[in-house]
């Protein structure tokens, strides 16, 4: 068993004996099952991580404010299905589809709390920094969600945009997480910096790497249907870069494609993957993915720490690279 697999473990304990039975069971129940529901588990496990890649004999002691950036995620895609009107998540009906919109909205503004709360048991010592963090990385995350829904009623999205954003809405997550887990282990400043930038460069990766499996991925293990990007018109990395590479000829059968209002599912998602794939989107993502892997190395080697520990988040960073769900 790898070592972010042994932490993974202990996430889904320490997740599972969080809240207990607590009263009122409407507030409650839908977070215990939006948390119990699956998920990969790599904000904690990062968290967990970069603690014990500098004092890995005190590891435990990150597990707390780790559960709490787990439930901040959680958080935010409870109220990113709101707003996006998602019916799925994990392959299982979303909060407000299973319950309504209203107990989602509250249950998420509870979650929000609990984050807190357990993210704030550490050490007084290290808790002033540790707070400035998360605080940063929450407005940070609020930022990049905005910047999305504004995207969604805008034509001229440029490449740069787009990767600003999904920084913001899911790389500076991961990279606070690594650098929260540090700080508890004690990391020097610069060190526990460039741990940070290479949770960023990993999260701008795992993004795309989720982009591309929208389009290109199995329905069996991606968890979600094939295609919601396209069928929603979501602006993403594949369909800004492929307007940047199709024809004027392609650039309008896209565009077509987008201001239908009637059409059939399947017949618009293979349409318009057969697009990108005349635009050479599938092979320009995957280059970017590299890219953004290979300078989330180079930060790693300068993050200092046990080489052995370096090794496991390398590998576990190759492995977020090339997941399938």
């Amino acid at each position: 068993m790898s070592l972010a697999e042994s932490y993974g473990h202990k996430v889904e304990e320490g997740l599972l004996s969080l809240l207990g039975k607590r009263e009122p069971a409407g507030l409650y129940e839908p977070v215990d099952y939006i948390l119990s529901i699956g998920g990969k588990r790599i904000r904690p496990v990062l968290c967990m991580m970069g603690c014990a890649l500098y004092k890995e004999e005190e590891v435990d002691k990150s597990l707390f404010p780790a559960l709490g950036m787990e439930v901040f995620h959680n958080f935010t895609l409870l109220h990113d299905d709101i707003m996006d009107r998602s019916e799925m998540r994990r392959n299982r009906p979303t909060v407000h589809v299973k319950w309504d919109e209203r107990t989602a909205i509250l249950s998420g503004d509870a979650m929000l709390i609990l984050a807190y709360q357990l993210i704030a048991r550490t050490s007084a010592a290290i808790l002033p920094r540790v707070l400035e963090l998360f605080n940063r990385t929450g407005l940070e995350v609020c930022e990049g969600q905005r910047y999305d829904l504004s995207f969604e009623t805008r034509n001229d999205i440029t490449e740069e945009a787009y990767l600003e954003m999904i920084k913001l809405k899911t790389a500076v997550l991961l990279g606070a997480s690594l650098q929260v887990g540090a700080i508890i282990g004690g990391a020097s400043d610069a060190d526990a910096c460039s741990l940070y930038r290479f949770g960023n460069d990993a999260g701008m990766a795992f993004q795309l790497q989720d982009d591309w499996l929208d389009v290109y991925g199995d329905a069996g293990t991606f968890g979600k249907p094939i295609g919601g990007d396209i069928i929603i018109n979501k602006k993403t990395f594949l369909l800004i870069n492929a307007y940047n590479n199709l024809s004027s000829a392609g650039r309008a059968e896209l565009t077509r494609w987008i201001d239908k209002k009637e059409f059939d599912r399947d017949e618009k998602i293979a349409a318009v993957r057969n697009l990108y794939d005349e635009a050479g989107v599938s092979g320009n993502a995957k280059k970017l993915m590299d890219s953004y892997y290979q300078q989330s190395l180079v930060h790693l080697e300068k993050a200092g720490g046990s080489d052995e520990l370096r090794d496991e988040l390398k590998a576990f960073a190759f492995q977020l690279m090339e997941r399938s769900r």
